[in-house]
């Protein structure tokens, strides 16, 4: 393997953090590694690993010859309840670094968390009694409920303390990127959703709370999380804190909604006094997106493979609006900007050249 100067390795490269931090990393001249579970992705200038989290044996012998001066961990495995998300995704990355120790070369480890930080776990998500007050700062108190979150930059202090390695800790609000197969990827299911009700006829149907349409809001580009991992992970006077963030502008949702369905050429339906989720919505479009997939010649048939309704839902029904403060960061020099509408569209467009929508 070449050795440049900088070599990252990237835990979770498949997803939407990871396939974009990697693509940033290369054009930046980095060799870099990508690390994933189920399957090699394609990016050019990749090292692909392929590796079970959970199975120390396998990383031991995957990671074999790659001695890493930057990590950086973006992924998680969800669970079915917190108790257990804790068990298992501290120990994602407390694998990791246990494994990476006895080499003596990681100079820099950054964590990429989210929100969640501020307005808890999926089961106490933006529950009434938790919620903090917006825009979010980073010295927001944990919360006092279980949350993986919390446990997996524990395990980043504590390698930091034992390892002499410095981190950053990053909390992005919804991320907004181009990933296939992604647990979390509002834009390709929005895509999706909005491809849907083209073909059947149907309105593009605000699912969320009243408080989302009207609020303030903001969403993370992959690409300007990808730029904040770098800087602060490169960055002397950036090292050792934690970090929101967003795209640096901010929008309403009843603005953006139309702007989207225009986008697709269909008729946008906005808050009518009731949650109207996703999840239901789509609940038994499987069919018709086959029939939308054979007529158009689509790579991708499982809708499930592709849309993510029940996060999307979690994103756009929170009862409150919620919106990060950037000052920190700003203050330390990070400046990069990104119009999310923007964001949305470019999704879009290399989802409609990938011939994964029509």
């Amino acid at each position: 393997m070449e050795n440049k100067e900088n070599i990252a390795l990237v835990v979770g490269v498949t997803g939407i953090t990871g396939s974009n931090l990697a693509e940033e990393l290369i054009s930046q001249g980095w060799t870099t590694c990508g690390l994933s579970r189920n399957k090699h992705s394609n990016i050019p200038g990749l090292h692909s690993i392929k590796a079970d989290l959970m199975d120390p044996k396998t990383l031991v012998d995957a990671l074999e010859g790659i001695s890493p001066t930057h990590v950086y961990f973006t992924t998680w495995m969800k669970n079915d309840s917190e108790e257990e998300n804790i068990r298992v995704n501290s120990a994602l990355v407390r694998n990791m670094l246990n494994i990476l120790a006895p080499k003596k070369t990681v100079q820099h480890v950054a964590l990429v968390t989210g929100l969640k930080h501020y307005l808890g776990p999926f089961e106490a998500y933006a529950k009434a009694g938790v919620l903090p007050e917006t825009p979010v700062r980073e010295e927001h108190p944990r919360l006092s409920l279980p949350n993986f979150y919390y446990a997996q930059e524990d395990e980043v202090y504590k390698a930091s303390e034992r390892d002499g390695f410095t981190w950053s800790i990053h909390r992005p609000h919804t991320v907004v990127g181009h990933a296939v197969g992604n647990l979390m990827n509002i834009a390709t299911t929005l895509a999706v959703y909005a491809t849907i009700c083209k073909e059947a006829g149907r309105k593009f149907t605000w699912p969320g709370s009243e408080a989302q349409w009207n609020g303030i809001s903001d969403v993370t580009d992959a690409g300007i999380l990808a730029q904040q991992l770098i800087w602060a992970s490169t960055t002397p006077s950036a090292k050792n804190q934690a970090y929101n963030i967003t795209n640096g502008d901010v929008f309403r949702w009843k603005w953006l909604w139309k702007r989207l369905a225009d986008w697709f050429g269909i008729e946008a339906d906005g808050f009518n006094g009731e949650v109207r989720p996703l999840e239901k919505q789509m609940q038994y479009d499987q069919q018709i997106w086959s029939e939308i997939a054979d007529t158009y010649d689509l790579k991708e048939k499982k809708l499930e493979h592709l849309a993510s309704a029940w996060h999307t839902d979690l994103d756009l029904g929170r009862p409150l609006e919620v919106m990060c403060d950037m000052s920190k960061s700003r203050a330390l020099g990070f400046s990069a900007f990104k119009s999310t509408e923007n964001s949305f569209k470019e999704v879009f467009e290399r989802l409609r050249a990938e011939r994964m929508i029509p």
